[in-house]
């Protein structure tokens, strides 16, 4: 796409957008989860993540304005900070692998994350130390592979989180994390901005989302948030698989 632009790929794009944000405003999650994937197969590794963490900052800001009664600043605050100290690893993990072996890593962090969640018993936990692990684990999963979702999942788990409160205040940690993850890897040269697509096909892309959350609030008014969240597991499943087949292919091939 970054070249000519093709008209399918374009509206495959889109769709993923649409989707994702639907789901994250049903279930507190989903653009990342959803759009990671599909951009990184279109674009590659570094463009399709960027252009994923500038979506997950417009889905967050906006969906946060929505949903601000019931966000819980003060375990945003314990988050929040150490976002910063993943994604610098995150950051130079993205500017340092090979684009076939990064594909692989992407493939396989997705899959992997997602297992742990889906099978992993989480303990009960409390305290600041299991929310600096989740704000790290989630800037660099986020940063590396544009899915954060994972890692905030776990931790919501672990301490009990009420899911309103927890979909709520997911908002605004994935647009801080946004924002660092495309500061830290254009900062450090991990993802040039020259690698993206046209101006306007980002716009088309960024464009999308506002309209992904207006369904999803009329979704929103029918549809479980349980629901809503194994969608996404199943689309990112998806993505990941195919994502990881090509990797191995071009890592073998190569």
């Amino acid at each position: 796409m970054p070249g000519d632009v093709d008209p399918l790929l374009l509206l495959v794009a889109a769709s993923a957008v649409i989707l994702g944000a639907v789901l994250q405003r049903v279930s507190g999650m989903g653009v990342g989860l959803v759009v990671s994937p599909t951009l990184t197969l279109i674009l590659g590794p570094v463009a399709g993540v960027l252009l994923t963490n500038l979506a997950t900052i417009v889905s967050g800001a906006l969906i946060a304005l929505t949903l601000r009664r019931d966000i819980d600043w003060r375990r945003y605050r314990h988050l929040a900070p150490l976002i910063v100290v993943g994604s610098i690893p995150g950051a130079l993990l993205v500017g340092a692998a090979d684009r076939a072996w990064l594909e692989v890593i992407i493939g396989v962090a997705l899959i992997g994350t997602l297992l742990t969640t889906a099978l992993v018993r989480i303990p009960p936990v409390s305290g600041p130390v299991p929310a600096a692990v989740a704000g790290t684990a989630g800037g660099f999963l986020n940063t590396a592979v544009g899915v954060a979702a994972p890692a905030m999942l776990v931790y919501a788990q672990a301490t009990n989180w009420q899911q309103r409160s927890f979909a709520a205040t997911l908002q605004p940690i994935f647009c801080t994390m946004g924002v660092v993850s495309v500061v830290t890897k254009v900062g450090l040269g991990a993802a040039p901005v020259s690698g993206l697509p046209p101006l306007w096909v980002i716009g088309v892309i960024v464009a999308m989302v506002p309209i992904g959350i207006y369904l999803g609030g009329l979704a929103a008014r029918r549809v479980a948030p349980a629901v809503g969240r194994r969608v996404a597991v199943v689309v990112v499943t998806a993505g990941a698989a195919g994502l990881l087949v090509r990797g191995i292919g071009h890592v073998v091939g190569g």
